[in-house]
């Protein structure tokens, strides 16, 4: 694996944040979405107000990535949005873990994962968890790989589209 180092972002990363956000978004998702509905996804949830508003937010954590010195991706992490099914367990949500799709096969996506146990860990967290489109097979691969288990399913709305997100679960032993 390559050398890939980490800073937290803040204020001053909004703009990164978004290109970020947009760029790997539209890159993964695209093929299979329509024009519209990938259009009104990324202009509601990529805006530089709601990045903003998200790094202002205490309960997230943004963890940057650089590989040999450029942006790499970035993981997206919130205390805020426990689901039902983890009412009362002390958890952290991956929200986003996104690598930019040249530095994808480099280990940036694995350095980033680690980086997530790592910080949830260091919160004392006892379980992490995440969202996946249920046809994204590469994550869920990936996710697997990392142990973490389907526990449930949500809708995910993508514009006007409704899609089936799989909820999956890995239990830390801090």
């Amino acid at each position: 694996m390559q050398q890939i180092s980490f800073r937290l972002a803040n204020e001053q990363d909004v703009k990164l944040i978004k290109n970020i956000s947009w760029q790997t978004f539209f890159d993964t998702f695209h093929p299979y979405n329509t024009k519209e509905d990938m259009e009104l996804f990324l202009q509601t949830n990529f805006k530089e107000e709601v990045v903003r508003n998200e790094i202002r937010d205490k309960q997230n954590a943004f963890l940057v990535a650089y590989l040999r010195k450029q942006v790499a991706g970035y993981a997206k992490l919130s205390e805020n949005n426990n689901q039902p099914e983890l009412a009362g367990v002390n958890s952290i949500e991956i929200s986003r873990i996104y690598a930019v799709k040249e530095t994808i096969g480099t280990g940036v996506g694995k350095a980033l994962m680690q980086q997530c146990i790592q910080f949830a860990k260091e919160k004392n967290k006892d379980l992490i968890w995440l969202g996946v489109w249920e046809q994204n097979q590469r994550a869920i691969q990936f996710y697997r790989r990392w142990g973490f288990e389907k526990f449930s399913e949500q809708l995910f709305m993508l514009g006007n589209d409704r899609q089936n997100d799989w909820l999956m679960k890995k239990e830390l032993n801090c």
